[in-house]
């Protein structure tokens, strides 16, 4: 060969391999030493090479989380138009954003964020004209919002507000007392507080909440949640005096939710095992509404069996007096309404008000002494009125294909609201008026695009074993079908969770840039009710799976996009599903985002609250449900020298639901596995858990990451 066609040869082989390395650099991945342990499950060995991982604060786990956040922030650093994403979402996320106003005693309380707030913030006032006032502002109990108001429950005189704080993310919470009258707290302190709401006694002088032991502080973030007990707290004392009202010393798994009944007569007690939907049913006579609570009193009047036998859901609606409404789904899968009277709980004394319908039952409240209840018509809301004989009275008028929520209130309300939200619609607040069965606008959230520029279908495909799979797909009007548009397709598909449609300024972004976004109703979910949740549980998880792959296929078969322009998002259960089919199907995805997902199936119930999803997932230390949960794990999926897709694993430090050593392990071996340039990525957020509370900014900083990743690694420029 000449010197001059040498020359073009060798620049050639350069600017291809630049070009080449500009998509996808050569990576050198932090070192992580595989160690030599090896599990036995029923016959069967595993090797479990990154244990150690499993300790997220030991010094070799410190420096390699430190270690690969380094790689992941300059890999994103490098993205030219990252910032311009950060820009975007910050005009798209800096909106006025309300959430649904209600009564107690003579005030309305509500939560408003101003736009780039990191937390929302709680307001009070006693005329819906009047001037709000700030209640409280958990913006002031942090300096970079990581402190968020998770859960608060006002007095039935409206004087008090017990109200959760979380930090940093965490499943636990701390209580404390508030003043409403002077929005100052009042000495009360509950700590140890997990999964837990709060109900108030008729007399508002103390509420009943659960709790567990205090975990060792070593090991705050392993430690298994076993025995809860439910408590009353009287307000004014010490926690160390709060009375024991219920615990079962020979039922570990079980948890507890006291609920007192809107005239203060009975405490209707829900005992759950695990996140099975099924559960039991206790309830203690409270004599009267204005009787106190003492320890005296419930050893005279203890919590009482009602519904035990563990074969259905049983979600409490109200009462008439001794009459009990409840939500339920024994030998009704999509939902029904029934009554009984507390001395007569047997079947076949059960009176069916509102029967099974080809619609799925979400929610019953008794508003205005009539049953208002909230349908899924295939994935999106509807809203009915019937009276107390459970005789329809008017369905309510909804402004499109969406998903409503609200409807709370007292028996004896005559107003209520309710938030409609779509893919493309933020939630507008309505104030509807139950006599006159009319709805007016009550906030209108101002933003800074027209929702008319964007449309949603509905579609519907065939998964691998004939199921019919819904569909929302969502992006600009007039969208070209060329098989080449950036599309992210996020699922869940687990644990009788529905997806419906729901606004976030992210996706907005995404659609605005020119993106698809697409979500399906998989198996899994209570969409189709829990028929529809069961058919995706245990030995048949891998339906999901095949649900999400048939839904990718469908959107590349309708030229949507390609392999190379899909990506596939989803978080916690839907991280699995996300890990699940990028090890199953990589070439069928330009790009996987995995966030603080579940993905050691034979290791997942040895954690915190793990050991609560053996309902879903069933458990390795059962021989068949083992052979299942081995065949799918993604962590044990992973194959050594296989091109995996470009992927960007999220998850944070301290998540105390699904602990981070799911995603450490799942990264250190999917790094070690990658034949191809492709990235693999961690991005390890701090001061951060499972999701719940995060602040407006790290919300917006992760999005930014995730499409910067997105469009870099799927050949798309976003044209900021």
């Amino acid at each position: 060969m000449n010197p001059k066609r040498r020359f073009i040869a060798i620049l050639s082989v350069v600017l291809f391999a630049s070009a080449c390395s500009t998509l996808h650099p050569i990576f050198t991945y932090p070192e992580a030493p595989r160690g030599d342990q090896v599990d036995e499950y029923h016959g069967t060995r595993v090797a479990d090479p990154y244990r150690w991982l499993e300790n997220p604060d030991s010094p070799e786990s410190r420096r390699w989380i430190e270690s690969q956040n380094l790689l992941t922030s300059n890999y994103l650093a490098q993205i030219p138009y990252r910032s311009a994403l950060k820009q975007r979402l910050t005009g798209l996320w800096n909106y006025e954003r309300f959430g649904l106003p209600h009564k107690q005693g003579s005030q309305y309380f509500y939560s408003r964020n101003d736009g780039l707030q990191n937390q929302a913030v709680l307001y009070s006032l006693p005329q819906l004209d009047a001037s709000p006032r700030v209640l409280l502002d958990p913006n002031t109990l942090s300096t970079d919002g990581t402190v968020a108001l998770k859960n608060y429950v006002i007095s039935k005189d409206g004087a008090l507000m017990a109200y959760g704080l979380s930090v940093a993310g965490s499943d636990w919470e701390e209580w404390h007392l508030r003043d409403v009258a002077k929005a100052q707290d009042r000495p009360d302190i509950l700590k140890w507080v997990k999964f837990s709401s709060a109900s108030w006694s008729h007399d508002s002088k103390g509420f009943f909440y659960s709790r567990y032991a205090e975990p060792d502080a070593s090991t705050k973030l392993q430690s298994v949640n076993y025995f809860q007990k439910l408590y009353y707290h009287r307000v004014g004392t010490p926690q160390s005096e709060d009375i024991l009202v219920y615990e079962r010393s020979d039922q570990k798994e079980w948890k507890f939710d006291g609920e007192v009944t809107e005239d203060g007569r009975w405490l209707v007690v829900t005992c759950t095992q695990g996140t099975d939907v099924k559960n039991r049913v206790l309830i203690a006579d409270m004599v009267s509404g204005a009787t106190p609570v003492t320890a005296e009193g419930f050893k005279q009047r203890p919590v009482q069996p009602l519904l035990m036998n563990f074969d259905s859901s049983y979600n409490f609606v109200g009462n008439d007096g001794s009459v009990l409404y409840f939500q339920n789904d024994l030998n009704a899968p999509r939902g029904q309404l029934i009554s009984f009277e507390i001395k007569q709980p047997d079947r076949p004394h059960w009176k069916i008000l509102i029967p099974e319908s080809s619609d799925t039952l979400s929610h019953v409240s008794v508003l205005n002494g009539q049953f208002v209840t909230t349908w899924m018509h295939d994935a999106h809301s509807k809203v009915r009125v019937y009276n107390k004989a459970g005789v329809l009275a008017r369905d309510v008028d909804l402004p499109g294909l969406g998903t409503v929520s609200g409807f709370f209130g007292r028996p004896e309300d005559t107003e209520t609201f309710f938030a409609f939200a779509s893919f493309t619609h933020p939630p507008t607040i309505y104030r509807h008026d139950l006599t006159a069965g009319t709805s007016k606008t009550y906030r209108s959230p101002k933003v800074t695009f027209d929702p008319q520029d964007f449309e949603t279908t509905q579609v519907f495909y065939q998964s691998k074993d004939g199921t019919r799979v819904p569909m929302f797909v969502s992006h600009k009007k007039g969208l070209k079908l060329t098989g080449e548009n950036p599309t992210i397709l996020y699922g869940y598909g687990g644990f009788n969770i529905s997806l419906t449609p729901s606004f976030s300024p992210a996706t907005m972004a995404w659609m605005q840039m020119g993106g698809v976004y697409a979500l399906p109703n998989l198996r899994g979910g209570g969409e189709y009710g829990e028929d529809w949740h069961q058919a995706g549980t245990k030995l048949r998880k891998q339906n999901v799976f095949d649900d999400f792959i048939g839904a990718a296929e469908w959107l590349i078969a309708h030229r949507y996009t390609s392999p190379k322009r899909l990506a596939i998002s989803g978080g916690s259960n839907g991280g699995l599903l996300v890990g699940a089919c990028l090890t199953q199907r990589p070439e069928l995805f330009g790009a996987c985002l995995p966030a603080v997902g579940v993905l050691d199936m034979l290791r997942f119930h040895k954690f915190t609250i793990g050991w609560a999803w053996v309902s879903d997932y069933g458990s390795s230390d059962d021989p068949e449900q083992f052979q299942a949960l081995h065949r799918y794990s993604p962590l044990h999926r992973i194959k050594p020298g296989m091109s995996y897709p470009p992927t960007m694993i999220l998850t944070a430090d301290h998540d105390d639901r699904v602990v981070p050593a799911h995603s450490f392990k799942f990264g250190a071996t999917l790094q070690a596995a990658q034949k191809g340039s492709a990235p693999i990525l961690l991005r390890i957020d701090t001061k951060a858990g499972h999701g719940a509370g995060k602040p407006t900014s790290k919300l917006i900083e992760e999005a930014a990451d995730r499409f910067a990743f997105l469009f870099k690694n799927l050949g798309i420029d976003p044209h900021l």
